[in-house]
């Protein structure tokens, strides 16, 4: 049988096969995000070793939202926090991907994408402004408070209000697949997380000075000190490196593990 997401989220057929789609992002948005078969940086046969995906692989994502691969924006990733702003009305933007996790745009001409493969994918849109989203963070990410500052970019370029956005958080790995050491830890509290929020995403381990990791938890609990309510905020609750056959997972498959998308482009 296969797994169910939260009840947020629905299973559909799109071009490059199964994907889950958040209903409350659906009248704002088209989006999706991918499973292992869409072959993100995996192909048949054994996977191939390397992060990327090639752009034929994500020719799929483009189509499933209903443009070309040159309408798709993509970064290079860095576990960072760094913002690119895709404007309406701005000249073409250069082909190079800029290094950066976090993409925001009012054109709707341009579908927004991240790639995961355990990492926490973010998908928002401004049911006001028409703003969109999409955010990759692991927990270097987590740490350096991604979710909060892709709110803020929202409403520093856009205009948003944190009333008016509904965010998605997509599968990523769970606290129960994810050992991290105190260096994990130390980030956080360096970062300036409360004992409160220490406590909360940092959960027993079973060994010493180990803790499970739980991102989904550290994901909402910043949408919320952002401005957002519970209401806004949907996590698909799916667990990547539990689901073999579902997902892609670095922590379950190393450096052979191929990637999924969360891609996200504004309704016309």
């Amino acid at each position: 049988m296969q797994p169910q997401p939260s009840g947020g989220f629905e299973w559909v057929q799109a071009a490059g096969g199964r994907a889950l789609v958040c209903r409350a992002l659906l009248p704002l948005a088209d989006h999706v995000f991918t499973t292992r078969e869409w072959a993100l940086g995996r192909h048949t046969g054994p996977p191939r070793p390397g992060s990327g995906a090639s752009d034929a692989d994500w020719l799929p994502v483009a189509a499933s939202l209903g443009v070309d691969g040159d309408h798709l924006v993509r970064l290079q990733q860095v576990h960072g926090a760094e913002v690119v702003v895709r404007r309406a009305g701005a000249p073409a933007a250069s082909s190079a991907r800029p290094e950066a996790d976090v993409v925001v745009s009012n054109d709707p001409s341009l579908a927004l994408g991240i790639q995961t493969a355990d990492c926490v994918p973010l998908l928002i849109a401004d049911r006001v402004s028409g703003a969109i989203a999409a955010a990759h963070a692991g927990w270097r990410g987590l740490a350096a408070g991604v979710p909060g500052v892709t709110i803020a970019a929202l409403t520093r370029e856009f205009g948003s209000a944190p009333q008016d956005v509904i965010a998605a958080v997509g599968p990523s790995i769970g606290a129960a697949r994810y050992e991290v050491g105190e260096d994990v830890r130390a980030r956080f509290v360096a970062a300036g997380a409360s004992a409160a929020e220490i406590d909360r995403w940092f959960l027993a381990g079973t060994r010493p000075d180990h803790w499970q990791f739980d991102g989904w938890r550290s994901a909402q609990d910043q949408l919320e000190a952002a401005g957002l309510t519970p209401g806004q905020i949907h996590v698909a609750a799916m667990c990547t490196a539990a689901s073999a056959d579902l997902f892609c997972s670095y922590r379950r498959d190393g450096t052979g593990a191929g990637r999924m998308a969360a891609a996200i482009r504004l309704r016309k």
